[in-house]
């Protein structure tokens, strides 16, 4: 809500840098007709990869893990019949609130779509969900020798309704008259929605999931197609300090947005860029041995699982993926680690291109 009060004054003037990283994302927007037209079975083999890294990523982020990767696929496809733990019982909310943004059949932005996306979170679990706090909260560090040092102070609970209300009617009026950029708009909302922490728990969650449906209803895409949650396990110590850069004195409102800023603007840039690869590599020339040999050199996670080269390069058999695996593992390229469906594997070098 602070960050809405003038908007002119505190985004009046993109860091030049930025504006160059801004050009990236709506250069990578344009994009997605593109691929949507040419390549819709990459496309969907890339949602469905994507849905399960967002899902396990988010949850992973705040601790909640289901290691065992079997259980946590028959989970994420509504399999599981019986949630046994406490993080299986939160997983599956996560894939709920996911799911329900994703099928783009929710209501604009208001205060209720954050209460039902909360309600989601935790309705497999014995914690009421869908509300706002009763009690003042505080987002704390805890050191391994236990002192705790506190983050930030969020908005007191008593104030949570009209802080939620008014964020809510200032994001969507800046939105309406299109001066500002709309993903710096979407970053600052994600700002004070964190810096205002209306439930006791799950308020990252929250605001992950809804920073999909956003970018999305500004007709930035990606989230799509590839994991921003991700991308902010991958860089959680950058994430935080982002964060915590520009939460201070925003109860004063002389705050600065732009570390933040910064960061969420590379995050999406780095989506769309590989966006872009994962694409160029499902369309590329050659063999399928050849594209499965720069897919996993060039576009590949350090560390990928045989599903992940199925899903970017759909039509390629998996006798001809794990042939061309093979080859690189016994020239040193990668290593193999695990067996069966479990096995992952690991960049050893990356030759040049």
């Amino acid at each position: 809500m602070r960050s809405f009060a003038d908007l002119d004054g505190l985004v009046g003037r993109v860091p030049s840098g930025l504006v160059a990283t801004l050009s990236t994302v709506d250069v990578g927007r344009g994009s997605e007709a593109l691929f949507r037209d040419q390549l819709p079975g990459l496309l969907g083999q890339l949602e469905h990869r994507a849905r399960v890294q967002s899902i396990t990523a988010s949850s992973a982020i705040e601790g909640i893990v289901v290691p065992d990767i079997a259980r946590a696929d028959r989970i994420l496809s509504g399999q599981a019949r019986t949630l046994r733990t406490r993080s299986e019982q939160e997983f599956a909310g996560y894939r709920d609130a996911q799911d329900y943004l994703f099928r783009g059949d929710w209501q604009p932005l208001n205060a209720g779509l954050l209460v039902h996306l909360h309600k989601l979170l935790f309705a497999h679990t014995p914690v009421i969900g869908g509300r706002f706090k009763h009690e003042d909260n505080l987002v704390v560090d805890r050191s391994p020798d236990g002192d705790i040092t506190v983050r930030f102070r969020p908005v007191p609970a008593a104030q949570t309704d009209f802080y939620i209300s008014e964020l809510v009617d200032r994001y969507k009026a800046a939105v309406h008259t299109g001066l500002h950029h709309p993903v710096l708009l979407v970053g600052l909302f994600i700002l004070d929605f964190l810096v205002i922490h209306p439930f006791e728990d799950g308020n990252g969650r929250v605001a992950r999931a809804v920073t999909n449906a956003l970018l999305m209803s500004s007709g930035y895409g990606v989230s799509r197609y590839v994991s921003l949650e991700q991308t902010i396990a991958e860089s959680a110590d950058e994430y935080y300090q982002a964060l915590l850069d520009s939460t201070k004195d925003w109860h004063e409102g002389s705050h600065d947005p732009w570390p933040w800023l910064r960061y969420f603007v590379d995050v999406l840039a780095a989506a769309y860029g590989t966006f872009a690869d994962r694409a160029a590599a499902g369309r590329s020339g050659g063999s399928k041995m050849e594209r499965v040999r720069d897919y996993v050199t060039h576009h590949a996670q350090p560390v990928f699982r045989m599903a992940d080269v199925r899903a970017a390069l759909p039509g390629i058999s998996d006798q001809t993926i794990r042939m061309a695996l093979d080859r690189m593992r016994h020239e040193q390229l990668i290593a193999v680690d695990g067996l069966g469906r479990a096995a992952s594997w690991r960049r050893i070098q990356s030759p040049s291109r």
